[in-house]
């Protein structure tokens, strides 16, 4: 079953909001030794759900680009 690629687009815009926030809000507790631990996962997924995001709104590689012609 395949996920329409509007809900993923959202999935991705959604975890990368919820995992930036979650780095800002531990960015000011860097001593305690678990925030330091959630701050830097938090910033691990927000890097996979950037990247995610980007690879979405890349065009499909299913459209075949047509052959030049030359013309004379």
């Amino acid at each position: 079953m395949s996920i329409d690629l509007e809900v993923q687009k959202e999935a991705a815009k959604i975890g990368m909001t919820a995992t930036l926030g979650a780095t800002v809000v531990t960015s000011m507790f860097m001593k305690n030794k678990i925030a330091k631990k959630v701050h830097i996962g938090a910033g691990v997924a927000f890097c996979g759900f950037a990247l995610w995001h980007h690879m979405l709104y890349q065009p499909s590689k299913k459209n075949k680009k047509k052959p030049i012609t030359k013309t004379v």
